[in-house]
């Protein structure tokens, strides 16, 4: 019979776009005893972790739950449920996950048109709303952090133009929320999804999403009850869970990622939909908590400082940075490999040697940058002065004419200044 080893895995600064260290108060949160999914005690923990994703995504909506899955659970279940069959929709991508987006709405039926940037920028709103006004879609849907790339898009005024013109807008902030600001309801915003395993610090399995009257109103109308759910008619003329033609074509095709049940699972009512994946709950909720506590404009400039000083210590010891300056996410960090070295051997001497992970890139840019990320409980001083020295070390060891020390000096240079008296007036 084979001996298993007990789990022990190794302790890593995880310096990636995600997943990201888990705060230890989120990992005491998930040892906690399990409740039931209806006792009293845990929808009361349901109730509060709805008050504070509003709280998180800026909105007064009545919907704000997590989708119990990865990122992608709730990108598919908000596009699943929305888009219908023939639907237009607009797709504008400047990177991977634009490509994602094109990827899911095509599968489930919507008529898909998309317009790029090169990787590295991100759109004019001036742009995306000429597009608007030439494809007239039903739904216009975009990624606001772009990870693969490290750049982030201006939405607020695609979001005005396109309530009026009566379009559903739907944003991808899986890479944002909890880093830098998301305002949903200010940006008109009619459906955002977030995600746990970036700048909430909370281990992946759950997507938060919020989505209001408008994107509601389209969900219900394609909603169809469970058949093991639903109360038999009795009336012969109506027999028991006949659908009509219109009911079959429209109807959301997925159970699992059907929003019109989710919420219904989410209501007072608590029709029963899944089983809640209650460790995560108490995740997610002590993940929130941590964050409303630290104050989110706090939680915005912390992520901003961090970044200055891993750029400013970047730049000391020569590295230079790929993408557009003017649109750079501040959670991620994109570094061009240099000339004739061997990007994933980098990557692997700072795991092996020093426990750091950082993460290549995809598509067009594999091989090509490095990228950083700074997010969350991995966003801090000590990860950063670690990461410019172990980086320098390895670099100097891959044979790189660097000046070696300073990258480390022009980051405390940074955090001096932030320090001192002067800076806070």
């Amino acid at each position: 019979m084979t001996c298993y080893a007990d789990l022990a895995p190794s302790s890593r600064r995880i310096m990636t776009p995600g997943p990201v260290e888990v705060d230890p108060r989120v990992l005491r949160a998930l040892s906690y005893p399990i409740l039931g999914q209806f006792d009293p005690e845990f929808t009361a923990l349901m109730n509060e972790t709805m008050e504070m994703l509003r709280l998180l995504f800026r909105t007064g909506n009545k919907w704000a739950y997590p989708v119990d899955g990865t990122s992608r659970s709730g990108i598919e279940a908000v596009l699943t449920s929305l888009i219908e069959p023939g639907d237009r929709i607009l797709i504008p991508i400047y990177g991977r996950f634009g490509h994602l987006l094109q990827e899911i709405a095509e599968r489930v039926g919507g008529e898909v048109t998309t317009i790029e940037k090169p990787w590295g920028t991100v759109f004019d709103p001036e742009e995306v709303i000429a597009a608007i006004d030439r494809v007239k879609p039903e739904l216009v849907i975009m990624v606001h952090g772009e990870t693969s790339t490290g750049r982030i898009q201006p939405l607020e005024a695609i979001g005005r133009e396109c309530r009026r013109r009566d379009i559903l807008f739907v944003v991808d902030a899986v890479a944002t929320i909890g880093g830098v600001p998301v305002e949903t309801d200010e940006w008109c915003m009619d459906a955002v999804i977030g995600g746990t395993q970036k700048c909430l610090s909370v281990p992946s399995g759950m997507a938060p999403v919020t989505y209001n009257s408008r994107a509601e109103k389209k969900v219900l109308a394609r909603k169809r009850i469970e058949r093991g759910l639903r109360i038999p008619q009795v009336s012969p003329a109506s027999p028991d869970f006949m659908l009509s033609e219109a009911e079959q074509r429209s109807y959301i095709r997925s159970n699992y990622l059907d929003l019109s049940q989710l919420q219904d699972y989410w209501s007072p009512s608590r029709l029963n939909h899944h089983t809640e994946m209650t460790s995560m709950l108490y995740g997610l909720r002590e993940g929130l908590r941590i964050m409303l506590q630290e104050g989110l404009e706090a939680r915005f400039q912390r992520h901003r400082l961090h970044e200055r000083a891993l750029i400013a210590g970047l730049q000391a010891m020569g590295a230079s940075l790929y993408g557009d300056p003017s649109c750079k996410l501040p959670v991620v960090t994109c570094v061009n490999i240099p000339d004739g070295i061997d990007g994933e051997s980098v990557r692997g001497m700072l795991l092996e040697k020093f426990g750091i992970e950082i993460a290549s890139s995809f598509g067009l840019l594999k091989g090509r940058i490095w990228r950083i990320g700074t997010m969350g409980y991995s966003c801090r001083r000590d990860n950063i002065l670690q990461l410019l020295g172990a980086l320098e070390a390895v670099l100097l060891r891959h044979g790189v004419c660097l000046p070696a020390g300073e990258a480390v000096q022009a980051a405390l240079h940074v955090y001096d200044e932030e320090a001192s008296p002067q800076a806070a007036v």
